[in-house]
Formats: structure tokens, sequence, C-alpha cells
């Protein structure tokens, strides 16, 4: 990974006296400085936002959310890399909402070119563009860029810290700082003297840091090795606080109902038989639902439930058949982008094959195992919010908004999440604490969502249709057209997380697509945006877990038209335009003893997709029982370009695996009257356990950059899928969820 830019030796600030009397240490990343978002006491200097000695110890203050991936575990390691103490000995909290955790990273990946292409011109605007992450403030977690925007700015925070701690020590010891050295949270002099750490901070303080070169990886101690979870003890234990766990003195109970019709409101309601509930303490009216207060979460869902509503109707389309029809005018129309255009993609070249398919995706459900939840506590001069979240700024800013607060009387604690996926990007559920915690002035007030609310009132993914029409020559593709039509996550969800309408071409639309490393000819992918209303927004692997399926089912079409073995069809058109790409696909190969022919009742498909930086090949394998079709073998290759930490990066894999398979499977939200119909796991189902496939992962480390490894492995996950059963049956699958067509174990 290229240098996100050059410390400057003044941007890097240290505090005299922290947090409980400590020091932090940290470094900016931007030509301006930033307010430190830590708050401290009166007589106490300006804190940097990541690293905190204070007399317990080292405490490292995340920029990025936990929910499940391991972001603590490695931001941890990245800092004790370079500080020289123990990585268990490091306690990590998340920070608060504060400008200076920016994700550069995130904005640095927004340029429409395919990241596979980048040349160093494309990866110095990129690198460029990553500021607006710092104007726009975008306190993010999310496109798999934790680790790539913290991979030098942690290592930085840690090294810059241990040389300004030597510096203070060479004054106490009264020699040069490099004639000293650290260890294990010990300043030490060649005699033998030492200092630690908690000893120094205060001397440290009011020294300049010094510029810092970072250690080469043939000296690091933690980073490339697979390290145990910093959340494994207390997650293992039940005393891991989720959202849901939050117990402040006097907590009350709240739950939601709000209008399942989206976009309307309610002409009038009975709660005569709710009132009744002894436990029932308040009844609050939003004009689109309601909420019940209760002493506890139960005895609140259950009065909700009791209190008799007329809703208004939606404005949205009545039917699915009517939501469709507007995504095929859409894809009838005119394009939004042409991202990829190379060559004459209108003509078929003489004595080639004709092949054409289109390909219909439906809406989907996060289906966070934890439903949406915060608790707020409202004084009337400030508003208190936990709540597991990925974008702290955002529900501050929404929070203070909705209880007619400055942001600044806003305190927000970010615990962890039981899932997110992009759903809790999103600050609906918070405001709505907020909006219950302001009628109960003095009173903590935790709002659950019930499933259904949590299913019914979801930012979905978006459905969408494909149409492709290709050609094939001498058992290659010489030609592949693309069109792909669904509503556009980037403008309606930026909108309500940045306030304005991005406008262009909407590469997120055709992500998945437009830059996957195959060599054809002539090669041309459009993105249509339906004009729709209906509420989407990003949903794990973002455009790619729409068009990953079209994209790699249609070239595995290609290959069987071609009369190729479907994996060697891909590898031919992609060794010579992305090696690490190629590589991923001979892995699996490899792995999985692929042969290109499956006995009697087994059916093996192959899918790759390049998305967020990570090329990412799987086979999956299927079995025909008694019982029904069994999804029983996985293989995948990754190459994430260097591997941090790489328990994580297979566990990532094999979990984004899991939710794309689920997706592909059974995945489906459908609405009527402007309504989504699934309600609960009984209506929207997953892979379990027992019918998870047993599953083998390479990881690579040939890509030139630092790339994600959280979401690339859900889009290749459904084409292997529908491969795989076209293998196993003969029958193609052009539509999802696969349930609907073939008999899979459930």
């Amino acid at each position: 990974m290229s240098r996100i830019g050059k410390i400057a030796r003044r941007t890097f600030l240290v505090g005299s006296a922290a947090i409980a009397g400590g020091v932090a240490f940290g470094v900016y990343y931007a030509n301006k400085g930033m307010t430190n978002p830590l708050q401290h006491a009166k007589g106490e200097t300006t804190l940097n936002p990541y690293v905190l000695i204070d007399a317990q110890g080292v405490t490292l203050i995340a920029p990025r959310a936990e929910m499940g991936q391991g972001t603590r575990t490695t931001l941890a390691a990245l800092v004790a890399e370079e500080l020289d103490v123990a990585w268990e000995d490091i306690r990590v909290i998340h920070g608060p909402p504060g400008q200076a955790y920016y994700n550069h990273a995130m904005f640095g990946g927004i340029l429409p070119v395919a990241e596979y292409k980048k040349g160093p011109v494309a990866e110095h605007l990129g690198q460029m563009a990553g500021y607006l992450g710092k104007a726009l403030q975008t306190q993010i977690t999310g496109g798999s860029s934790s680790m790539a925007d913290a991979f030098e700015k942690m290592r930085h925070a840690g090294a810059t810290a241990r040389e300004t701690l030597k510096l203070a020590a060479a004054k106490r010891f009264d020699l040069n700082a490099s004639d000293l050295r650290t260890e294990n949270g010990t300043v030490i002099a060649p005699d033998g003297r030492s200092l630690t750490y908690v000893e120094l901070a205060p001397a440290a303080a009011e020294i300049a840091p010094p510029d810092v070169d970072l250690r080469p990886a043939t000296e690091w101690k933690y980073l490339g090795k697979s390290m145990p979870r910093v959340d494994m003890v207390e997650k293992s234990t039940g005393t891991a606080t989720f959202g849901i766990d939050v117990r402040p003195e006097g907590l009350v109970y709240a739950a939601l109902r709000i209008n399942p019709h989206f976009g309307g409101g309610m002409t009038g309601f009975d709660d005569t038989e709710a009132r009744k509930m002894p436990g029932v303490q308040k009844i609050i009216h939003f004009g689109t639902g309601i909420a019940v207060v209760a002493s506890n979460t139960w005895l609140a869902m259950k009065a909700a439930e009791a209190v008799e509503i007329d809703w208004e109707t939606s404005p949205h389309p009545a039917t699915q058949e009517a939501i469709f029809a507007s995504i095929r005018t859409a894809l009838d129309g005119a394009p939004n982008s042409t991202l990829r255009d190379d060559g004459d993609a209108g003509t078929v070249p003489e004595g080639a094959s004709l092949v054409e398919a289109e390909y219909s995706l439906p809406y989907l459900a996060h289906a966070a195992m934890e439903p949406m939840n915060a608790t707020a506590l409202y004084t009337g001069d400030e508003l208190i919010l936990w709540s597991g979240n990925q974008a702290p700024i955002l529900h501050r800013k929404h929070c203070a908004e909705a209880v007619g607060l400055a942001p600044e009387a806003v305190t927000v604690h970010t615990t962890y999440m039981g899932g997110g996926f992009g759903r809790r990007g999103e600050y609906d559920y918070s405001v709505y604490a907020a909006r219950v915690a302001k009628e109960m002035k003095g009173t903590p007030v935790q709002l659950t969502w019930s499933r259904e609310e949590d299913m019914t009132h979801d930012f979905y993914r978006p459905g969408g249709l494909g149409r492709f029409r290709g050609a094939v020559k001498d058992g290659k593709a010489v030609l592949l057209d693309g069109r792909i039509a669904a509503q556009s996550c980037l403008r309606q969800a930026g909108a309500r997380m940045m306030g304005f309408e991005s406008g262009g071409p909407d590469k997120a639309l055709v992500e998945g697509a437009f830059d996957q490393p195959y060599r054809i000819p002539n090669h041309r992918i459009t993105g249509h945006i339906a004009e729709l209303t209906l509420p989407v927004g990003f949903w794990r692997s973002v455009g790619a877990s729409l068009t990953a399926f079209m994209y790699d089912s249609f070239i595995d079409e290609m290959a069987h038209a071609a009369g190729a073995d479907p994996l060697d069809f891909r590898y031919q058109m992609m060794k010579d335009e992305h090696a690490p790409s190629a590589a991923c696909l001979a892995a699996v190969r490899e792995m999985s003893g692929w042969t290109g022919k499956t006995p009697e009742g087994i059916g093996r498909g192959v899918g790759f997709c390049h998305s967020f930086g990570t090329p990412v090949a799987q086979v999956i394998e299927v079995e025909q029982t008694a019982g029904g079709i069994r999804i029983s073998k996985a293989w995948i290759a990754c190459d994430p370009g260097i591997v941090l930490d790489p328990s994580i990066v297979e566990a990532q894999m094999i979990g984004g695996m899991i939710y794309g398979l689920s997706a592909a499977a059974f995945g489906e939200i459908t609405f009527t009257n402007g309504a989504a119909d699934q309600q609960n796991f009984p209506d929207y189902d997953a892979i379990r356990m027992h019918t998870a496939p047993k599953t083998e992962v390479r990881v690579l480390t040939a890509n030139p950059r630092l790339s994600g490894v959280g979401e690339p492995g859900t889009p290749p996950a459904m084409p292997a899928l529908g491969n795989a059963l076209f293998d196993l049956t003969g029958q193609r699958a052009r539509a999802l969820p696969l349930n609907k067509s073939f008999d899979l174990i459930v």
C-alpha cells in the first residue's frame, strides 16, 4: 500500500495530562490539524486520538467499530508492533465521534476505475480523494477499509510514541535516545536502568515528537501471525457488552411499531388495551407509528402489538411486478454509466456464436442476528446514547437534531454489534431511541426492535435485472456486453448519510462487473438507475453482491457455449490481464482437484469476483442426496496483498461466503402494497451449521497493496453455487433465490 501522506513532525500532538492523568499519542494524516475528540479535565492539554498511556498502561482508541470482523485485534497488533508493548496488555475501546477518526481509505476508492488496473496516477488521485473523508467527517466502518486505513496510521502512532518516550528517558538518564531501547512498555538504558512508559508520559508530553521510520516486515512480531482475538474471552463468557446489553441505572424499556407500508403515516390509533397492561408507562406518538415504554422489553412489544392502528397507504408500487417493471424500464433506457467500453461491443464478430441471457435478483435484508436497538438518556441539556453503530458522527448529528440539541451536547458510546453488514451505518434506530428518551426526560430508555420491525424496516439491498449478450469463437470469449439495472444505493444512502445526492456515473451500481480482470477484446458494461424510492442501502459487498452473480454466471454460460472448461476459460482470459487474480483461480483448481468432470450425483461450479481490491476465487461442490441437494464442500483462494492476521482473513472469507450462499439459496424480500412480506427467519432462511459446506481457504500475497477481506468473500459464492447446480442438474440458474428452482436441503 502506498503512503497516505508524509508524517509532519508537528502534527503529532501529545498531551501532558491525558485521561486519568496519562498521555495520548497518535498522528494526523491531513494537511490541517483536527480537533481531538477525547475529553479531558480543566488544565489538561490537547490530546491526540489514538493511543492513551495512563496509570493503568496503554489503551488504544479504535477508530473503527468491532462487529465480529476482528478489527480490534489487528488494530492492537498494529500499535503493539511499533510501541514495544505486549500485545495482550493493550486495552482497546471505541473512539467517540470525531473528525480525527475519518476514513481516508474508503473515499480513496471512489474513483470510477477498476482497482486491479490502478497505476501511479490513479493511485495518487485516490489518495487525494481520500481527504474528502476528512471534509465530510466520515467516521465510518465499512467498505472493507478498516485495515487499509489503519495500516500505516496506527503503526506511526505507536512508533512516534515510542521514540518520544525514548527522548523523555534520555533526558532523565542524560544519554542519547539512540543509546536506549524499548521493551514491554519500558525504556531501558545500556547499564540496565529502566523507566516505564507510565513514568515517562508526563515528560514526553512536553517534547516535540521526532520523524519516525516504520519497522520492516522482517522485524514484525505480531503482524502476519494469527493472534487470539482481544474480544474472545468476553464474548465466550457472555460478559461482552453489545448494544442490547447496556444497563444504566433506572433503565426502562421500549418497543417500536412503525407503518409497514413505506412512506405512509397513520390516521389514528386506539391504545386502550395496551394502557391496561401492568407495567406499561407511556405510549408515544411518532406520526408514522408509535413506541411503548414499559418495565421490560417483552411487555413493551406485546403492548405495542395490542395498539390498534389505522395505517395510511404507501406511495410505492403496489405489487412486486410493478416494482420490477420499473427496473425493466430502466434497463431498456439510457445508461447512467459506461465504465467499461473496450473495442466494439455492439457488433458480433464474424464466425462467432452468440450467447444471450437475462438475470433477476431480489431485494435482500441485512438480517443481523442482534436486532436494531439503542439506549438513550435525555436530561434536557444533554443526550447520552449507547448504540452499536458503524458511523458515530452521523448518529450524533441526527440524534442531536431529533431532540433539539447541539451535536456537542450528545455523547455517543459505540458498543459491540451483533452483526452490521452495512445496516448499522444507518442512524434511524438511534434517532428513534433519542426521540423516546426526550419523552422520558431524566430516565434512560432502551428501545429494542422486534424481529418483525427489523425485517420490515430495513434499507434493503436493491433487486436488479441484468441483460447480457456475448460471443465466443475458437473456444474464447470475443464479446461481452452487459446491461445492469437497479436502484442506486450510492445516491439514496449517500443522501441520507452525507446530506446530498451524488451525481455522475454510479460506480457502485456496476462494481463487480465493469472492473473484472478479463481480457475480452469487445467488452462493455453499462449501469442503469431505476427510479424507485423503496428504501435501499449498503449491503455486504454492495454492488458486487448483485452484479457478480449476473456477470460470473454469464462467463460460465459462455464457457459452456465455447465447449471450454469453465475454470480454464476464465484463467486463459485472466492470466495476461492480472496475475494475482489468475493465481487465485489456479489455487482453487489445485485445492479442489478440479478436472472439469464430476461423477454422477456431484456438481461443481467455480465463481470469481475482484472486489474491494481483493480477487477471490471459489469452487462450490453440491451433492444430490435422498433428502435433496446438499452444499457439501467449498474451496476459497484470495489475495489481500499483505496478510495482517491469517486466521481473521480465513474467518472473514468463510463468513462472507456463507452470507453469500445464504442469500443465493434462500434470500428474498418481496413487497405488497409497499410493505415487505418477509418478517422473520422462517420467511428469510439462511445456511445453517448442518447445511454449511466443509471449507478450505488459501490466502495468497502477490497483490501489490493491502486490500479488504470483510466483503470480498460474498460475491463469488452466489455464481459458484448456481454454476455448481448447473453442473449437477443441467438447469441454468438465472434468478435468485435458488430454492425456488432447486430442491435444496434446509
